[in-house]
């Protein structure tokens, strides 16, 4: 079986749960991957790619993603975002919508970003989540990011909800600290939704339920049809 599903993660579960529902329930023997994970809070558009269409995988991670999040003022937790513990609170006071905004369109551009403690990042070939796991908490360094475009949806304080369109490698989660830390009462993620990996939405996403009820081959892009899709999305970036 070869060819790309554009699968809704629900939340929950994690990117990998999605791969082993498909292969035990669809008997799918072939290769199968994910285009960029997306964690367990998160649910939105996952990028599955099955058969000969792994070999391709690369070009998804490097897409360009759209997220909705939810940023969480006065609570900071070890993990950046609601699931982890909470470490400190502050109460949230004497902030204005306007330096609300003008403090998250500063981070438009190129930013410099330590990604969370929790992550998929490898620390001597093993991800951190192993290490938090234990009881290690492992720094990683650093890292250049884009943020191509960030909006301010709605305020309803303590919670900010924004629209963040990102280049590969940005953590939200660290960009939500990361805001709270500069309005100076601290910061986690609360809800988080990809609604796009490059050109494919979420409103074309499909529920694993609808796989179960009317099979993969029903949302299967085959490998001509990705061709086309990839071709037309690359020219028109360029």
């Amino acid at each position: 079986m070869d060819g790309i599903l554009n699968v809704y993660k629900p939340k929950g579960i994690t990117s990998y749960d999605v791969i082993r529902i498909l292969k035990k329930e669809f008997k799918i023997k072939d290769k199968i991957g994910h285009g960029g994970t997306l964690d367990p809070i998160g649910e939105g558009v996952l990028i599955i790619c099955l058969g000969t269409t792994t070999k391709i995988l690369n070009r998804f991670l490097n897409f360009d993603k759209e997220y909705i999040t939810e940023v969480f003022l006065g609570v900071k937790t070890d993990t950046d975002d609601i699931d982890g513990n909470i470490i400190e609170k502050k109460e949230v006071k004497n902030l204005t919508e306007e330096e609300i905004i003008n403090v998250v369109k500063s981070f438009e551009g190129e930013i410099e970003q330590i990604p969370p403690v929790v992550s998929a990042i490898k620390h001597k070939g093993v991800p951190l989540y192993k290490y938090y796991r234990k009881g290690i908490k492992i720094q990683p360094s650093p890292r250049k990011v884009f943020i191509k475009k960030i909006e301010v949806l709605n305020i309803s304080l303590p919670y900010v909800e924004l629209k963040v369109l990102c280049s590969k490698g940005t953590y939200i989660r660290a960009l939500c600290r990361d805001i709270g830390e500069k309005l100076g009462c601290g910061g986690t993620q609360n809800k988080l939704i990809r609604t796009k990996v490059g050109m494919f939405k979420i409103e074309d996403s499909v529920k694993i339920d609808d796989l179960r009820r009317y099979g993969i081959e029903k949302y299967l892009m085959y490998p001509s049809e990705i061709t086309k899709i990839l071709y037309g999305y690359l020219n028109e970036r360029s």
